[in-house]
């Protein structure tokens, strides 16, 4: 299983960043797809979450309306849209999913700051 994320960078608040995490290595349309963060000296927190055939979504309180967790199958891709960026949203992304066990993407950096 190998995920990878990209996408991240530096942006404004109330910017926009659209996150990209490609998979491999597993039956990408058969399992659940999640996104988690860690900003620096905190824990890691899940954000979003996306179900195997996009039926259904979740999202951290503190992201919903804002954030968009989104799938395409037969590109073997998970998205998250970010929109109305606030500087509490600066963290490492990542993705994730369970395959017998959790999988991780190296992360990719957002930075919200003027």
């Amino acid at each position: 299983v190998l995920l990878v994320e990209s996408g991240g960078g530096l942006v404004q608040p109330g910017g926009s960043l659209r996150l990209s995490c490609a998979a491999s290595g597993f039956t990408f349309s058969d399992y659940k797809m999640k996104w988690y963060r860690q900003a620096p000296g905190k824990e890691r927190e899940w954000v979003a979450t996306i179900t195997s055939r996009s039926y259904s979504t979740s999202y951290l309180d503190s992201v919903k309306d804002r954030f968009t967790i989104s799938r395409d199958n037969a590109k073997n891709t998970v998205y998250l849209q970010m929109d109305s960026l606030k500087p509490e949203d600066t963290a490492v992304y990542y993705c994730n999913c369970l395959v017998v066990r959790n999988y991780w993407g190296q992360g990719t950096q957002v930075t919200v700051s003027s």
